[in-house]
C-alpha cells in the first residue's frame, strides 16, 4: 500500500477535533447508555477524525504518532461521553499491537480496508492449546468493548505452555468470522461500551498471529519510526488512565454548570458559588485531576524520549511508569466523588448526567489497569531493592 501522499494531521488538529465533539457526545451520552453500545455513526465520526490511525503503522495508512496524542484526545472525548471515549481507547490502542506482530497480520487485516477495527478480551477466560504451527482456542472471553464495531476481529489473551513447557501469557489475533458475540453486558456503569462476550469454538491461530504480550525487545518489524519500541502494556494502561482522567474532567465540567446558577439553602451564604465547601471541594478535586493528568503525560513523554530515538525504555522507568499510572483510577474516583457529594439530592436523579458520569468513573476505576493495591507493593519493593516476582508484566526473569 502506497501512503506517500497521505496527509497526517497535527496533534493540535486532532485535539481540536476531539474538543469540538464534546457537546455532541454529551447530548448522545444518555442514548448511548440506554442502547448499551456506541452507535455506528459515532464510530464513523471518530474514524473520519483520524483517531483510530494515531497509533496505526504508516505502512497501512496510519500516523505512528507519539502515544500522548491519543492520550490527550481521550482526555477530551471522555468529558462528553465516557463510553464512547472508552471505545476509542480500546479500538485505538489495538493498531499499535498489530504493529508488534508479524507484518503478515497487518496485510491480512488492512490489505483491503485499512480502517478495520479490532476489539479485545485479554483476561485468560478460555483455553489455549499448543498445536503444530500455532494454537487452538476454545471458550468464552468476556468484556470485549466495542466488539460490535470490530470488523477486523479481536485480540484474546491466554496462558499456554511453549514447546519447552514454559508458561507464557500470550495475545492472539482472531478474525471476526471466528467468534460469535453474546450480549451479556448489563452493568452499573460504562454500559454504552458494548463490552460483550465472545464465543470461540476450535479456532486455529497461526503462530505469526500471536505474541507474548509482556515481551519487550528491539524488533520493530521494519516500521517507519520507533513507535513500536514503546512497551505495549505501558501504552495500553496509560490510555485507560487517560480515559478516566477525561471522565473526571467531565464531572468537574458538570459540577460547575450545576453550581453556578444554584442558590444555597443556607441564607447566610446565598449563592452556591460563594459556599466555601462547594468551592473547596472543587479546588481539591481539580488538583487531584491535574496531578493525575501531569503524571500520565510525563510518564509517556519520558518513555517516548527513549523510543523515538530508537532506544529501549530502561526497566526502572518502565516499572515506575507502569505502576504510577495505575493510581489514576482511584485518584479520579476520589476527586469525582468529592464533588458529587456536594450536589446533594439533585445529583442522584436519573435525568442528571452527573450520576451517570459518577457511575462510569466507578466502573472505569475498577479496571485491572487501575489496580493500585498490588502495584504499590511491586513498585515499593523494587525501590527497596527487591527482585521482580517471577510473574511480572515486563518480560523480565528475576
Amino acid at each position: 500500500m502506497n501512503n506517500s501522499d497521505m496527509t497526517i494531521p497535527t496533534e493540535a488538529e486532532l485535539l481540536a477535533r476531539a474538543v469540538a465533539m464534546i457537546p455532541w457526545l454529551r447530548e448522545k451520552a444518555g442514548a448511548v447508555e440506554a442502547a448499551r453500545m456506541v452507535p455506528k455513526d459515532t464510530i464513523q465520526a471518530f474514524t473520519e477524525a483520524g483517531f483510530f490511525k494515531i497509533l496505526q503503522p504508516k505502512r497501512w495508512g496510519g500516523y505512528e504518532m507519539n502515544p500522548n496524542v491519543l492520550n490527550k484526545v481521550l482526555m477530551e472525548l471522555a468529558r462528553g461521553c465516557p463510553s464512547s471515549a472508552w471505545n476509542v481507547m480500546v479500538l485505538g490502542v489495538h493498531p499499535f499491537e498489530v504493529g508488534l506482530l508479524d507484518p503478515r497480520c497487518g496485510d491480512e487485516l488492512w490489505g483491503e480496508n485499512n480502517t478495520a477495527l479490532v476489539s479485545s478480551s485479554y483476561a485468560p477466560f478460555g483455553t489455549v492449546k499448543l498445536v503444530d504451527g500455532g494454537y487452538v482456542l476454545n471458550g468464552e472471553w468476556l468484556t470485549s468493548s466495542g466488539c460490535d464495531h470490530a470488523a477486523g476481529g479481536a485480540f484474546l489473551g491466554g496462558r499456554v505452555a511453549d514447546k519447552n513447557g514454559e508458561m507464557a501469557f500470550r495475545s492472539f489475533w482472531i478474525q471476526a468470522k471466528d467468534f460469535d458475540i453474546v450480549d451479556d453486558w448489563f452493568v452499573v456503569g460504562l454500559a454504552g461500551t458494548g463490552s460483550k462476550k465472545l464465543i470461540i469454538k476450535d479456532v486455529f491461530v497461526p503462530e505469526y498471529r500471536s505474541h507474548v504480550i509482556g515481551a519487550y525487545g528491539d524488533e520493530t518489524h521494519g516500521h517507519v519510526n520507533n513507535l513500536y519500541k514503546m512497551p505495549f502494556f505501558y501504552v495500553f494502561y496509560a490510555a485507560v488512565s487517560s480515559v478516566i482522567i477525561g471522565m473526571a474532567r467531565g464531572m468537574a465540567d458538570l459540577y460547575i454548570e450545576h453550581m453556578v446558577p444554584r442558590q444555597n439553602l443556607n441564607q447566610a451564604v446565598g449563592a452556591a458559588v460563594q459556599d466555601p465547601f462547594i468551592k473547596g471541594r472543587l479546588g481539591e478535586a481539580a488538583a487531584k485531576i491535574a496531578g493525575a493528568t501531569a503524571r500520565v503525560l510525563y510518564n509517556t513523554e519520558e518513555a517516548w524520549s527513549y523510543a523515538s530515538e530508537g532506544k529501549l525504555v530502561p526497566l526502572e522507568a518502565r516499572i515506575r511508569h507502569f505502576a504510577t499510572n495505575q493510581f489514576t483510577g482511584g485518584e479520579c474516583f476520589d476527586a469525582a466523588h468529592m464533588i458529587f457529594k456536594k450536589t446533594s439530592t439533585r445529583g442522584v436523579w436519573l435525568n442528571n448526567p452527573m450520576q451517570r458520569q459518577m457511575r462510569d468513573i466507578l466502573v472505569g476505576a475498577n479496571h485491572i489497569t487501575q489496580n493500585q493495591d498490588n502495584i504499590g507493593d511491586l513498585l515499593g519493593g523494587c525501590m527497596l531493592g527487591n527482585a521482580l516476582p517471577a510473574a511480572n508484566p515486563f518480560g523480565v526473569k528475576p
